[in-house]
């Protein structure tokens, strides 16, 4: 399989729906979520403004476990309800962090990262994971980041098929 990551285009809502399209593309026909969440982290690491780690944590059954992802090294393992990701994954709801150092709890891996955004992975109402992305900026992510995100988040679920996770 041959896949050229396409140029961005538009305003930040329009960026997003282009995201989207390139993530079914990688992900179309293959329900491995190990491979998918690979691409899909590498896509977004690579097309996004101003992030220093996209990836994914994966639910064991106990606690987030580091997935694939970019960027530098990671924390391995999150608990439920620590830490941003913890936090999204315990609520199901998605975390949007301006300013991590004011988020209380927040797991420092990397001493860059200024904020960010988190989006839980359900799927019949199963917990799958999170998805994280970082950013050396304050205030990086918005409204438009997380409906945009929100979606890739949906096609990597919808890449998994009818299978069990």
């Amino acid at each position: 399989m041959s896949f050229t990551v396409a140029e961005l285009v538009g305003d930040s809502a329009e960026q997003y729906v282009q995201l989207a399209a390139q993530a079914e593309a990688l992900t179309a026909g293959e329900h491995d979520r190990i491979a998918n969440a690979a691409n899909v982290s590498a896509l977004l690491f690579h097309t996004l403004l101003d992030v220093n780690w996209v990836g994914f944590y994966l639910f064991d059954g106990h606690e987030l476990v580091v997935g694939p992802f970019q960027g530098k090294p990671a924390c391995i393992r999150i608990a439920l309800g620590v830490g941003v990701c913890g936090t999204a994954a315990t609520t199901r709801q998605t975390q949007v962090v301006p300013d991590v150092h004011a988020f209380a709890g927040h797991i420092a891996c990397d001493a860059d990262t200024r904020s960010e955004i988190v989006v839980p992975l359900v799927r019949a109402g199963a917990l799958i994971g999170v998805l994280d992305l970082d950013s050396p900026l304050p205030n990086r992510f918005d409204d438009a980041d997380r409906i945009g995100l929100e979606a890739i988040a949906e096609v990597f679920l919808e890449s998994l098929g009818a299978r069990p996770t």
